[in-house]
């Protein structure tokens, strides 16, 4: 991991930033060459004026001939550098697009390949705020403040080289007395950091608070809570308005900082160039060029503090994208991959613990081990069940047999390869997961299923739906497979959502299939549709089931019962059932759970 974001300098940070998209600083040279030609239309003004009244006025007569061509030569040296200072602006803000967008997608990729610990521990709403408001800041930066820094940056560069060159003295003592501006920058920039930082985190806290409030609506409406909720993003947002204010309070500071340092060397050229009188080297348009000149040298310092603000803001929010950026991916895609025989394939794990990292600051450690010494193969083709109580780590074990983590210890091998040299690509293809709370897009049900088969046309969709002998309940819906399903898949209900999951996992056609308590909280119609459904995919296929219903556990071809973090039984359901142990326990008692639902129904 590289060096921690929060010791790094702005140069070094915004470095950063333009080394993951190299696009911003393509063709820069040229830019700064435009930008540079641009600026001297400001140098050449105080220059044609102080021509204009040295030799253009003559005992007070004006030599109406040499004024009418300095004229003329101001207006196209004017056009010249206003068409090249055009050309960087446009060069400047096309590039900041091309490279933001770059950023942009390279955030968004690498937050959907961090693992699903990294997605546990951030909230979602953060998340997007890294993707939007943040790189919203480093828009506005790179498509102005990076401009104005380029342009004012050679406009004083060019200025101070012209003062030097009229009378060193007057240079000297202009540069003098703003030279303590530089300290006051340095001192209000230093707290500007922590203010915009601290307000981006805040800004990323109500993000992610709104956007829970949002997904648990009903909830809160079903409790009528919402008033306290409201009243926690009100306080959230008071919160966030009071870091903005202290960094505004700190950005507008700077401004009339800028303004008096500038009237002051105004005032101490003049009184200088008074006190030094008339000369040979200090003419009358020499002095009122070079207070012209001494303007043009400390204007860009007020607009320098506006950018010094916003650069402030840009830093913050490129720090939290690096951040992002520098968080390891989830497993990680081996080097060198091995491919997957053909056909079925069986699953051995070997001696696997695992424990989550829990993180501590900067550090992170192992919390205690959810799985313990687990060994056991699947055949291919075989149905397991994994049945345990509440918290045993069953699902931790499917989530590791998908790769969704690695083990803290031990080996898993998919058709005799370690998971870890797996491609991602193909172990995605070849073993397909359903979750729990299967997870539908905005949209119809056939742009659902198509998500895992973009190839497949509305027959080809239906098709899959005969397959599983769900052709019946497709027909029973309204628009059939144009039926909208609604944002995270509302429209339907939780039993249909697991239905189009079904149907989606087989458009994948998978060797090995994982599901996560597939028959959970559904009614009883519905849950016949699944097994039914389901027992049509697992044919012919590895499938592992986390079992909740215990229905699901007694159709399996194995039951594999855990028990805090370790394998304790194993065996068909008939076979634990005469044992009378664990599984017999788990199973009694969801059978009076059952009889006891019935009766109150």
């Amino acid at each position: 991991m590289s060096e921690p974001e929060s010791h790094r300098g702005a140069i070094g940070v915004i470095g950063r930033g333009v080394d993951i998209a190299p696009v911003l600083r393509q063709g820069f040279l040229l830019t700064f060459l435009l930008a540079f030609i641009g600026a001297g239309a400001r140098v050449v003004v105080p220059i044609l004026l102080q021509l204009a009244i040295d030799h253009g006025l003559k005992e007070g007569a004006v030599d109406v001939g040499y004024v009418a061509r300095l004229v003329v030569i101001g207006v196209v040296l004017v056009l010249v550098t206003g068409w090249c200072l055009r050309t960087a602006v446009y060069r400047l803000g096309r590039r900041a697009e091309q490279g933001l967008f770059l950023l942009r997608v390279t955030l968004f990729d690498h937050i959907h390949h961090l693992s699903l610990s990294d997605h546990n521990e951030e909230r979602r709403g953060a998340l997007v705020s890294r993707v939007t408001s943040d790189i919203e800041t480093l828009q506005m930066f790179f498509s102005w403040g990076a401009l104005a820094f380029l342009l004012d940056g050679t406009l004083m560069l060019m200025v101070a080289g012209v003062m030097v060159a009229y009378n060193w003295v007057l240079a000297l003592v202009a540069f003098v007395v703003a030279m303590p501006l530089a300290f006051v920058l340095r001192v209000v920039q230093s707290y500007l950091v922590r203010a915009h930082t601290r307000t981006r985190e805040h800004n990323a806290e109500l993000l992610g608070t709104i956007s829970e409030y949002a997904s648990g609506i009903e909830t809160l409406q079903a409790y009528e809570c919402s008033d306290t909720y409201v009243k926690k993003i009100e306080d959230i947002a008071k919160e966030r308005r009071r870091s903005w204010v202290k960094a505004s309070i700190l950005g507008a500071f700077l401004f009339p900082s800028g303004e008096v340092f500038s009237v002051l060397s105004v005032c101490g050229v003049v009184t200088v160039g008074v006190l030094m009188g008339p000369s040979q080297d200090l003419t009358t348009g020499a002095m009122i060029g070079f207070i012209f000149l001494t303007y043009r040298f400390l204007e860009p310092i007020a607009e320098f503090t506006e950018v010094l603000d916003q650069t402030q803001t840009a830093v913050a929010g490129m720090r939290r994208v690096l951040g992002i950026l520098d968080t390891p991916v989830g497993p990680p895609q081996p080097k060198n991959p091995i491919g997957l025989p053909s056909g079925p394939l069986d699953i051995r794990i070997d001696d696997v613990s695992f424990s989550y990292a829990a993180r501590t600051g900067e550090e992170s450690i192992d919390s205690p081990p959810v799985l313990r010494d687990i060994s056991l193969r699947i055949p291919a083709g075989q149905s397991v069940a994994i049945v345990g109580t509440t918290g045993s780590g069953k699902s931790t074990l499917g989530r590791l047999i998908g790769r969704f983590a690695d083990p803290t210890d031990g080996v898993i091998t998919v058709g005799g390869v370690d998971l870890r040299r797996i491609a991602n690509e193909e172990l995605r293809r070849r073993v397909v997961v359903v979750p729990q709370e299967p997870f539908l897009f905005a949209g119809t049900i056939a742009s659902n299923i198509r998500f895992a088969a973009p190839e497949l046309d509305d027959d080809g969709v239906a098709h899959l739906f005969e397959t599983l002998d769900l052709a019946e309940w497709l027909s029973s819906l309204p628009e059939g497979l144009a039926t909208e399903v609604g944002e995270r898949g509302t429209a339907l209900s939780a039993g249909e959502r697991q239905l189009v999951a079904l149907v989606r996992a087989a458009a994948s056609s998978p060797d090995v299939l994982l599901l996560d308590e597939a028959t959970s909280s559904v009614d009883a119609l519905t849950e016949v549709r699944l097994s039914h459904a389901l027992d049509l995919l697992a044919g012919g296929r590895t499938s592992i089931a986390i079992a909740h219903r215990l229905s699901t556990a007694a159709r399996a071809d194995r039951v594999l019962v855990i028990e805090e973090g370790r394998l304790v039984e194993d065996g068909s359901h008939a076979e634990l059932m005469q044992r009378d142990g664990h599984y017999g326990r788990l199973y009694d008692a969801w059978i009076q759970a059952t009889e006891v639902e019935d009766t109150r129904l």
